[in-house]
């Protein structure tokens, strides 16, 4: 039992790159884009899985159901409810005003930042699938280490194409979610101070409360742009987010294969989830399927999410919006992983938003997330210029090599407290 290196053997890792790279341009050129729940999400897996049936003991595709709009579909009501408070606060009633305000953050919150599956329901049900591929040992399984890498991809996030995803937090997402804010206080100034006044009815201190009005009104232009944050239609094309990390784990399972390693009781899993993309839908039907058997025996994780900005690659410590702590002893295996491959990389949080990672932590199952992706984040993301052509190989390279390091290392040592959640 050895770490990569100790094996002494070739592991191809410029071959097991071209793989991934050829892979991925030929789903996104013969399949395309991918959105949560669709024939073309399905389509990927079987692909994946009739290539990892050449390096792997058992491959399987599960379904399971989804309401692919539920994530974001509550944009339209939350903005519809904002802009309304401020004049229904002027001009009828500051409770009817602090009502709206809460029922706009309640989506926003539970769905959008908490990934709970809290509209779903109003909205379609669509079929979404995992496939799930197994590479076991030589002899008796005694632990697991789990990749997971997300197949399908993302509505088009308009503004990130259109002004920069930075320029999009910064001019028209954080603006928005800031006037929702002031119009919240406006409300309670108006109930507590007003006695419950209409706004425009309240004598004493008239020019501050007109005031308030006026720059409650100044963040209605940023609420109305947030309607247009997302296409309802248009998938893109996913090539690094996420068909990288899907490729990241496969090649790193290849690389074993074809260097005729097997561990001798680590069982090796890759899977390839559907609906990420929908508010980590496959992640979270998998591990809720799968808890028992996944705490029977010592069993990692580790989320892999878009390989392709090599200077902010980093091991994510949490995750769902920056609530979520993933497990300690994984997140040092990556971190560790990545220096002794020569990568020094930071422990990070993802500060809005989620990884499939926190479907398996929400659990208890050991879990953390790896990535290389600018956070900022980048114009590419979640766009139609997430294409192969945008890849970038050196740092695909650079999750494989540190991925078969992890899965070694993991085989030889395990990773400190995963019995001990």
């Amino acid at each position: 039992m050895k770490t990569a290196l100790e094996y002494g053997k070739d592991f191809g890792i410029d071959r097991q790159t071209e793989y991934a790279v050829k892979g991925i341009t030929k789903i996104c050129k013969r399949i395309g884009p991918r959105k949560p729940g669709s024939p073309e999400e399905y389509r990927a897996q079987q692909w994946f899985q009739k290539d990892m049936k050449n390096y792997c003991d058992k491959t399987e595709i599960e379904e399971f159901t989804i309401h692919r709009q539920g994530f974001m579909g509550f944009i339209p009501f939350t903005v519809a409810c904002a802009i309304a408070s401020v004049f229904v606060n002027w001009f009828a009633s500051p409770v009817a005003a602090l009502i709206l305000c809460i029922l706009a953050f309640i989506p926003l919150i539970f769905e959008f930042l908490m990934y709970k599956q809290f509209d779903d329901f109003i909205f379609p049900k669509q079929t979404s699938h995992n496939m799930i591929a197994s590479r076991k040992p030589a002899g008796e399984v005694k632990k697991r280490i789990i990749m997971v890498g997300h197949s399908d991809s993302q509505f088009e996030w308009t503004l990130n194409y259109l002004i920069g995803g930075l320029q999009a937090k910064l001019f028209v997402e954080i603006p928005a979610v800031v006037g929702l804010i002031v119009q919240t206080v406006f409300a309670l100034v108006c109930l507590i101070a007003g006695k419950g006044a209409a706004a425009s009815d309240i004598e004493s201190a008239k020019w501050f409360f007109i005031l308030f009005f006026i720059v409650s009104c100044i963040f209605i232009p940023f609420e109305f742009a947030f309607l247009f944050f997302q296409s309802w239609t248009k998938a893109v094309p996913g090539a690094s987010d996420n068909l990288s990390g899907c490729y990241v784990g496969m090649a790193a399972i290849k690389a074993l294969d074809e260097a005729k390693i097997r561990f001798e009781n680590t069982e090796v899993v890759m899977i390839c989830s559907g609906s990420e993309e929908a508010g980590l839908r496959g992640a979270k039907a998998y591990a809720k399927a799968h808890e028992k058997e996944l705490k029977e025996i010592p069993t990692a994780v580790v989320a892999i999410d878009t390989f392709r900005d090599l200077d902010t690659m980093a091991v994510y410590d949490r995750d769902l919006s920056g609530t979520l702590k993933h497990h300690n002893g994984i997140k040092v295996l990556i971190h560790d992983a990545c220096a002794n491959c020569g990568f020094d990389v930071k422990y990070e949080s993802i500060y809005i938003g989620g990884s499939d990672a926190a479907a398996f932590t929400q659990r208890g199952i050991p879990a953390t997330g790896f990535a290389a992706m600018d956070p900022a984040p980048p114009r590419y993301y979640h766009t139609r210029l997430d294409t192969p052509e945008n890849l970038r190989p050196e740092a695909i390279e650079a999750g494989i090599e540190i991925m078969i390091e992890a899965l070694c290392m993991f085989d030889k040592d395990g990773a400190d407290g995963i019995n001990n959640r």
